[in-house]
């Protein structure tokens, strides 16, 4: 019975767990969405035009704490797939890292007033380092519930929807917090516009800080009563670089998870271009005002739910490699299009009411599309745990979640870079001004921007089409599984009674 039992939770849970679980398990990701908003969209901007660093010093700092941090994602996730404890293998580090996680991320936004741009420097690379690393502990086992959660081949695109949905909610929150409370209520007789007030950024740090904490506890709490039916740890190694690297060799030798690794490497880059930016377009190049900005991020709420109603419609109907590349295409063609319509002067000037219409629907159908095709790919990645158990004996969901988190953070960074590239390219000024740039520079600015990006995207695009993984070929890797398990397990009880 033992036996049995144990080699029934190697496959996770077939049926649909609660719905209250998948909520739990979902709102953890309110902590990288949170973070990473944070890195994504106001980093650059706080500590170049309001701090006065270099914004090329920004992009090295924010890089070298990526390639620091990337070298966490395959020792924590083969940690947590060795790691046995009364918690199980994911909760222990989920717990542990909620407190450092809130503490480093307030200090990440109050840096000292009176310190030196060098100094500065090396404060933002050593805070990048630490919210970069604790956040792994938390995201990178959390991450690897979602094939232990359950088998089915659409179940997972609902968990991963429930990811997504609320990891892009939760960094909203705090963006639509920023654009419509604290942005405005920043606003003082020298300083027209909040986002140039650092008092702004203390009181994101707080709030932010306060919310990372609460949905890493939640996370945990929620699915604390899952532990029993998890898959169990593997068997006991000694942890070293050499081990670790050996099994990543065997774990993730496939034609479809290199495809996936290469995607999310071009994915990782055009990601931090677009986002580093984001808020230039909507500022500068549109002219926006902090509210109107506001309403153009929540409806990025909007866009999670309807990503999150496409993606299980599309994984049904279609399959997730198929439909991650119907919905992908007509998401990164159509993302840069008002850009391109303004470069070749078609739209009406700045200001008109048009204008702020036509960004708002644009951008909401646009990064609902974007959040179906992440949602699809995480999806893609956890149905790969089988096949690799069937070739090597082992389920290693840490080691899969761990090696896309090692290469999008590797090269996230790369995007940040190419940001301040493209801004040193327009000659884009520092400490500039809203309505104080020169059309000229403002032109240059979308112009390199464009042809970037859709290399990028289209290149993702290309490499992903590699993933040969289909609904059959999953659900007949279960039933391999299950037959194998069955044999053990037959053989185990034999062996046990002579």
């Amino acid at each position: 019975m033992r036996a049995t039992a144990a080699a029934s939770r190697t496959t996770g849970n077939v049926d649909k767990p609660p719905l209250a679980v998948k909520t739990a398990y979902g709102f953890g990701s309110v902590a990288l969405g949170v973070t990473e908003t944070g890195f994504n969209y106001f980093l650059l901007i706080f500590y170049s035009q309001v701090m006065g660093l270099d914004s090329r010093m920004v992009g090295i700092a924010v890089t070298v704490a990526l390639l620091f941090d990337a070298i966490c994602d395959p020792i924590v996730g083969f940690w947590s797939d060795h790691l046995r404890s009364r918690w199980g293998r994911r909760h222990p580090f989920m717990y542990g890292s909620a407190i450092p996680v809130a503490l480093s991320y307030f200090l990440l936004w109050n840096p000292p007033s009176d310190w030196g741009h060098e100094q500065l420097f090396w404060y933002l690379l050593l805070l990048s380092i630490l919210v970069r690393t604790f956040i792994t502990f938390f995201e990178t086992p959390s991450s690897a519930l979602v094939p232990e959660l359950s088998a089915d081949y659409d179940e997972r695109s609902s968990l991963a929807g429930f990811r997504l949905f609320f990891g892009w909610s939760g960094g909203n929150v705090m963006t639509v917090l920023m654009f419509f409370v604290i942005f405005p209520a920043a606003v003082t007789a020298t300083i027209s516009n909040g986002q140039f007030n650092r008092e702004a950024y203390t009181t994101y740090g707080v709030i932010a800080s306060a919310l990372i904490l609460v949905s890493i506890m939640v996370c945990a709490l929620g699915t604390h009563g899952r532990i029993a039916h998890l898959a169990p740890p593997l068997v006991s190694q000694t942890m070293s670089i050499r081990s670790i690297f050996s099994e990543l060799r065997q774990t993730l030798a496939s034609r479809s998870f290199v495809g996936l690794f290469g995607a999310a490497v071009l994915g990782a880059v055009a990601t931090g271009l677009s986002a580093s930016l984001a808020f230039y377009f909507t500022t500068y190049f549109w002219g926006f005002s902090p509210q109107q900005i506001g309403i153009i991020v929540l409806g990025v709420f909007v866009s999670a739910a309807l990503g999150a109603l496409i993606a299980p419609i599309a994984s049904r109907r279609l399959g997730k490699k198929r439909g991650a590349i119907i919905i992908g295409l007509v998401a990164f063609l159509g993302s840069p299009l008002p850009i391109v319509l303004r470069l070749i002067d078609v739209l009406p000037p700045n200001g008109a009411p048009f204008i702020f219409w036509f960004v708002l629907i644009t951008n909401t159908l646009d990064t609902a599309l974007v959040i179906g095709f992440q949602i699809l790919t995480v999806a893609m990645i956890a149905d790969l745990v089988e096949q690799a158990e069937l070739r090597t004996g082992k389920r290693s969901e840490g080691l899969f979640f761990a090696a896309v988190s090692f290469v999008r953070k590797t090269v996230l960074g790369l995007g940040l870079v190419a940001a301040s590239l493209v801004l040193t390219m327009a000659d884009f000024p520092a400490d500039a001004q809203q309505g104080e740039v020169a059309p000229e520079i403002l032109w240059r600015l979308g112009a390199f921007y464009v042809p970037t990006i859709l290399a990028l995207w289209l290149a993702m695009i290309a490499v992903l089409s590699t993933y040969n993984l289909t609904r059959n070929q999953h659900e007949d890797n279960l039933k391999q599984l299950a037959r194998t398990r069955a044999e053990t397990s037959t053989r185990t009880v034999g062996q046990s009674s002579i």
